[in-house]
């Protein structure tokens, strides 16, 4: 129960960042993201995928591969669409 609860967290969490993703890739800009906050959040949930590695935790492992790429995405974006 813990690790569905634990999934299931980390995946509204990451589906939460698709429609930011989708419309910054739509619009073609991103002029409205800050790009200090998704940098420091970035290395956030890097940081958290780590510790999940560490801990051998499969949802903080499986959720933040996900949200990584999605805050990596929009920081491409941010910078692409200057």
């Amino acid at each position: 129960m813990t690790q569905l609860i634990g999934l299931t967290a980390g995946l509204l969490t990451t589906i939460a960042f698709l429609p930011q993703v989708i419309k910054t890739w739509k619009m073609r800009s991103a002029k409205d993201l800050s790009l200090s906050t998704f940098s420091l959040f970035f290395v956030g949930v890097a940081l958290w995928l780590v510790y999940g590695v560490i801990s051998n935790d499969l949802p903080i492992i499986l959720t933040n591969v996900f949200t990584l790429i999605l805050a990596g995405i929009l920081l491409f974006f941010k910078l692409k669409f200057k």
